[in-house]
């Protein structure tokens, strides 16, 4: 394993320097610049200390990489579910993205359409309103996004989301943390 290579790519992730990286665990840009290029070897002490800075865990660290980690889904990997009774289809664009960082999903509603109103959660989402319009509702107020919109909110509130045209609205919804 190269430790080395990891902690640069951490680092460098993170849009820190190597003497950045030094002033947050007390080691020099020297120090930081050996490891990187494995000449030199953290004791576990400076190794759990550049883990903390660098946001990550001895865990995620050691994990090895995901082979063969599928980057293109076609129709056919996608999952598709309808609603009759609030008038929305779903489709996940991505297969188990539940488990994921992110969730993208392709929501279509049919006039009067509606999707249920969801608990205040850590997740933030993202909408791109594809077709028509959709309502917005977050706490006690209502947005409306049109065609060619964009939306970002976090979901600290209750909130909800609702066809607000006559017709077919379609949606992009991009959310962290599964809550669909």
């Amino acid at each position: 394993m190269e430790i080395g290579s990891k902690i640069k790519r951490l680092r460098l992730k993170k849009g820190l320097t190597q003497e950045e990286l030094g002033e947050r665990t007390d080691l020099t840009k020297g120090h930081i610049s050996q490891l990187e290029r494995d000449l030199n070897s953290p004791s576990i002490e400076t190794l759990f200390a550049l883990l903390e800075v660098l946001g990550t865990t001895p865990k995620e660290f050691f994990d090895e990489p995901k082979k063969n980690v599928k980057i293109v889904y076609s129709p056919d990997d996608q999952t598709i579910y309808t609603n009759e009774e609030m008038k929305y289809s779903i489709r996940w664009l991505v297969p188990r993205s539940n488990e994921n960082e992110m969730e993208p999903v392709h929501i279509c509603f049919h006039e009067k359409g509606e999707f249920k109103k969801f608990e205040p959660s850590l997740s933030e989402t993202f909408i791109f309103v594809l077709k028509g319009k959709v309502a917005i509702e977050i706490g006690d107020t209502t947005y409306i996004a049109a065609k060619g919109d964009a939306a970002y909110y976090d979901a600290s509130e209750h909130h909800r989301l609702s066809n607000a045209h006559k017709g077919m609205t379609e949606i992009l919804l991009v959310a962290t943390e599964s809550y669909l």
